[in-house]
């Protein structure tokens, strides 16, 4: 058995993780299913979780969703993250730049992006498709391998533009991460679906869902804040279905 809850927990968000987990985890065992006594963290948190046939929860990205996961896993339910401007159970990617750089957007495209990983729906898929609708093209010149890290090498000019999801930017900000404090938000995306709790084909969708949805509204104020959880909404696979995938980064730039 695994479960991860790995795609916002760094920081205060670890602590606040596993008591989550603690009271799903309680609640699936008492409606006499298995479940695993702690969370998976690391690379095994992701791509591994999700793929495994004893995935009992875990948290992925829409577009590993839609592209690779839909009709492998069950998905249980979506986030609420309570974002101004979005409705229940949306988000939307924030571009940022350095905070002396008072370049535009348009500009900005044609400097150096850059982005987590090549299927990041936050980092790739929804700033590119923003990009593009502006009839601008991104200009890929740095694969950072997470949120933080693109933003960090926007901060240290190793990067000029980056997008970085909006949860992860408040968390940013809020934690005190040294990378907030030297960037810019520039410009917002369109809202899209947040990152699916998702389980393993077969799993009992509606005792998940219910167990997380007590879970939820069992968190702590201060818990629910750092977590920016508000609640557990039921998104269909179709909407995350019908988001654009854009061209891959070595469409834009071979060789990255």
């Amino acid at each position: 058995m695994i479960a991860s809850l790995g795609m916002y927990d760094a920081g205060p968000a670890m602590a606040a993780n596993d008591r989550l987990w603690a009271s799903i985890r309680d609640g699936i065992r008492a409606r006499g299913l298995p479940a695993p006594e702690g969370l998976t963290r690391g690379e095994g948190a992701y791509w591994p979780a999700w793929e495994s046939p004893d995935l009992v929860l875990s948290q992925t990205c829409g577009y590993p969703f839609r592209a690779r996961l839909h009709d492998r896993v069950s998905l249980i339910g979506t986030p609420d993250p309570g974002l101004p401007g979005c409705p229940p159970g949306h988000y939307r990617s924030v571009f940022v730049a350095r905070a002396d750089d008072l370049r535009s957007l348009a500009d900005l495209a044609e400097a150096r992006f850059a982005f987590n990983e090549d299927l990041s729906q936050s980092g790739w898929a929804a700033p590119v498709n923003h990009l593009l609708g502006m009839g601008l093209q991104p200009r890929p010149a740095l694969r950072s391998g997470g949120h933080r890290l693109s933003a960090r090498a926007v901060a240290e000019g190793r990067a000029d533009l980056a997008a970085l999801d909006a949860v992860t930017w408040a968390m940013m900000q809020a934690d005190g991460d040294p990378a907030a404090a030297a960037l810019r938000g520039v410009a917002e995306t369109a809202p899209t679906p947040t990152l699916p709790y998702i389980a393993a084909a077969g799993a009992d969708r509606d005792t998940v869902f219910a167990v997380l949805q007590a879970a939820i509204a069992g968190l702590s104020p201060a818990d629910r804040n750092t977590l920016h959880l508000q609640g557990l909404v039921a998104i269909p696979a179709e909407a995350y279905l019908a988001v654009p995938n854009p061209p891959p980064p070595a469409h834009f730039q071979p060789g990255i």
